[in-house]
């Protein structure tokens, strides 16, 4: 089993040479890690060039895309299973590599989705909506079971993901350009040509944000224009259903926990967050509709 690790950085000094030695402490070492730096303005570059088994891959900031710039990483990795991470993310422990690939015993999966736990200083809010999105359970799934799990059949995160190289070439990779949920694509795209996807919580790494309203509300304005642009890939697979469960079960969390500021908080994030899918969809619709 050979593996490769992707990850993109823009200014990422603070987080990569971390991430990185606890990439090569794993108990299944990856045989290369990609860098792909986006003209990082600090030592990000300098520093991941001097890692072992590390590669760096320059780019233009300008030609950056989601899909197109993993995509054509990928093709230029050599790993039987290629394992994706974003620069603020960070292993739990030793085991991480080693879980994430174990669903790749069966043929028939193409992708594993990792666990994302909160970093021990988030705020509590946010450290409620990763125990909801991202359980210690271990699952499998299928085309089959879209209808059933809706929006979550398509989550796929490539915080923290792995492909098998010979799906994701047979099914034509990531769509690009795109601005964002490239991973939500590919997962729906390998559901349909028969593949099986995974989930696997004993796979975890640490990321958290803290966001502010504004940008709150920006990354859901395209996360929204996305989501209408490709909806009949996604079988029109409505969100409000899963965001008022999560928004529910967040606030009674933040409540038994005594957080009543917090729930101030969460629920002012969460209209932020709304009124930017929303518009996102409003403009995505007006423009190409």
């Amino acid at each position: 089993m050979s593996i490769s690790i992707i990850i993109p950085t823009l200014n990422a000094e603070a987080y990569i040479e971390r991430l990185i030695r606890a990439l090569l402490e794993q108990t299944v070492v990856p045989d290369e890690i990609i860098v792909v730096d986006s003209e990082s303005e600090d030592n990000t570059a300098k520093i991941a060039a001097g890692l072992l088994r590390v590669h760096l891959m320059p780019i233009g900031r300008k030609v950056f895309d989601h899909g197109g710039t993993r995509d054509m990483a990928l093709r230029a990795s050599r790993g039987e299973f290629v394992l994706f991470m974003t620069q603020d993310a960070l292993p739990v422990d030793a085991h991480y590599i080693e879980h994430l690939v174990a669903p790749f015993a069966d043929e028939r999966v193409a992708a594993v989705g990792g666990r994302q736990v909160a970093y021990p200083d988030a705020r509590p809010f946010e450290k409620a909506v990763r125990r909801y999105n991202y359980s210690a359970e271990e699952r499998v799934w299928d085309a089959e079971d879209i209808e059933r799990l809706g929006v979550r059949a398509f989550l796929i995160s490539d915080v923290c993901a792995a492909y098998r190289r010979s799906a994701y070439l047979e099914t034509g990779g990531f769509d690009h350009p795109i601005l964002t949920n490239e991973d939500m694509l590919m997962a729906e795209r390998l559901l349909h040509a028969g593949y099986k996807l995974a989930y696997c919580g004993r796979a975890a790494v640490y990321h958290s944000h803290r966001f502010t309203l504004r940008q709150d509300y920006q990354r859901n304005l395209i996360v929204g224009r996305t989501m209408k642009r490709y909806e009949q890939r996604f079988e029109y697979v409505k969100e409000t259903g899963e965001g008022i469960g999560l928004a529910r079960a967040v606030l009674m969390q933040l409540i038994r926990e005594g957080e009543l500021v917090e729930c101030v908080c969460f629920a002012a994030s969460c209209a932020a967050r709304l009124l930017g899918n929303r518009v996102g969809r409003y403009l995505e619709g007006r423009e190409h509709g």
